[in-house]
């Protein structure tokens, strides 16, 4: 029987309503004749009583005081109940289920509380279940070790259960529901003209994703792209087919590989520009700072290296520390905060002389310094000031022709 895996973010699953749009996709596809495996997520968002968020504030108010392993005891609560809320509404309709936490569901991981990596899926159980004619509900996020103690993935973590099930498992495909209709090529926040795209990559979704779009977890999509696992990522709230995630050989097939050179935008805003310097010639300046700030746990982006100094980006609220470490290094850098990355990526400029051409004049024209780029086989990076940052989306959208259909 033809196995799919289906996976419902928190907006999915907050109210009674938006659990009955569950409802119907499961429907739909048991009438068509599908196995399912339904992996879902904790219930709404920051505020709402079985968010993740929410159940962090129990234990913040006590600052924190909580060990990294019962601390994964207590997240992995809300898509437990998600997990037993969804399958009673199922029983309530006739149709048989089962609740399984990531552990019963058999999700292997290693010992790393709060960011676990799965080791392995043993498969029989959810076999089981679905050769006796049930729809698996497995929840999201987490898993155990073999000694059986629970762990969570980290953010995005049930996005990530969901494609490592679909691959262990053998499935036709993953669908990804969430609130939007699919991929758009672009924020639609920033660029009031974005439009869904029909069909994407891997390599382009698992650059967008890490590059700011937050449209599916990026180690979500390496697992799938490894075990060749198909994706769509769909809307809860309608039937559309939404975005298919597949290998490039297929996206080419469907005739939309070369008919567009960037296929979407995605950002990072809340950036700080590091320049240091050292005016005496090549030293050991790179790795003193890189060090420093590796050392410290301060994550580094867009670095450009010289002879006589380095380029990079740091987070914004890191800002304060990186710039005291660099002066305990005798190091004074030049500081500029209130950045923005702004990514363009597409599988189709790889090799196409005239990208950064374009990118360089949409930007002049609309009056925007680029402070810095870099660049890939499949993207291109400009780092420009925060307060540019729409105008420069809008300006490149439009160079692009991304509003054309």
């Amino acid at each position: 029987m033809d196995l799919i895996v289906q996976k419902f973010g928190g907006t999915s699953l907050q109210g009674e309503q938006s659990r009955h749009h569950v409802l119907r996709h499961i429907v739909r596809e048991r009438t068509a004749g599908r196995s399912l495996v339904v992996v879902v997520s904790a219930m709404g968002r920051r505020g709402e009583p079985y968010a993740t968020d929410s159940l962090l504030e129990l234990v913040r108010v006590n600052g924190n005081a909580l060990p990294a392993r019962e601390r994964d005891l207590l997240l992995s609560c809300g898509e437990i109940i998600s997990a037993a809320t969804l399958c009673s509404l199922l029983s309530a309709e006739g149709i048989p289920s089962v609740a399984l936490s990531g552990g019963q569901a058999g999700i292997v991981t290693d010992a790393r509380f709060g960011s676990a990596r799965i080791v392995r899926i043993q498969t029989d159980t959810i076999r089981q279940h679905l050769r006796e004619g049930r729809v698996v509900i497995v929840a999201g996020f987490q898993g155990a070790t073999d000694r059986g103690e629970i762990t969570t993935l980290g953010r995005g973590g049930s996005d990530t259960s969901a494609t490592a099930l679909g691959a262990a498992l053998g499935a036709s495909i993953v669908d990804i529901y969430t609130d939007v209709d699919g991929i758009l090529t672009a924020d639609p926040r920033w660029v009031p003209s974005a439009r869904q795209l029909p069909v994407v990559s891997y390599e382009e979704i698992s650059n967008m994703a890490n590059n700011g779009a937050k449209v599916i977890h990026p180690r979500a999509v390496e697992i799938a792209m490894k075990a060749g696992v198909p994706v769509r990522v769909r809307s809860t709230f309608s039937d559309g087919e939404g975005t298919l995630v597949t290998r490039s050989e297929t996206v080419r097939e469907k005739g939309v590989w070369t008919d567009r050179t960037v296929t979407g935008l995605a950002h990072v805003s809340g950036v700080t520009q590091l320049a240091v310097y050292n005016d005496n010639g090549p030293s050991e300046l790179q790795l003193r700072v890189f060090r420093a700030m590796a050392t410290h746990g301060i994550s580094v982006d867009f670095i450009n290296v010289m002879p006589t100094g380095v380029h990079y980006t740091v987070p914004g609220a890191d800002t304060d520390d990186a710039i005291r470490l660099l002066r305990e290094l005798e190091f004074e850098p030049v500081v500029r905060r209130g950045c923005a990355k702004v990514s363009l990526i597409g599988g189709g400029m790889n090799g196409e002389p005239g990208v950064m051409a374009g990118i360089v004049e949409a930007l002049t024209t609309a009056g925007i310094s680029i402070l810095q780029s870099a660049d890939s086989n499949t993207t291109i990076w400009v780092l420009i000031a925060e307060t540019d940052l729409a105008a420069a989306l809008q300006a490149l959208h439009s160079a692009f022709g991304l509003h054309l259909a």
